[in-house]
């Protein structure tokens, strides 16, 4: 559920996204988890973040 079958895109991978996200948003170590993707470089969605989100979080860390 959390990762993406390979060459899903467009406003279907929007949608498989969105609906992990949301099962993440009810989850207690979603903090957590999302801390272990930063560190790792994970790919899918972990923290309710996908990759492009927390290369942006990374970016905005690392800047500060």
């Amino acid at each position: 559920m959390f990762f993406a079958p390979d060459g899903l895109r467009g406003p279907a991978r929007a949608l498989f996204e969105q609906e992990a996200k949301a099962l993440c948003a009810t989850c207690p170590v979603v903090q957590q988890c999302l801390g272990y993707a930063l560190k790792e470089r994970m790919d899918g969605v972990w923290g309710a973040t996908n990759e492009l989100e927390r290369r942006a979080l990374r970016r905005v860390r690392d800047a500060s």
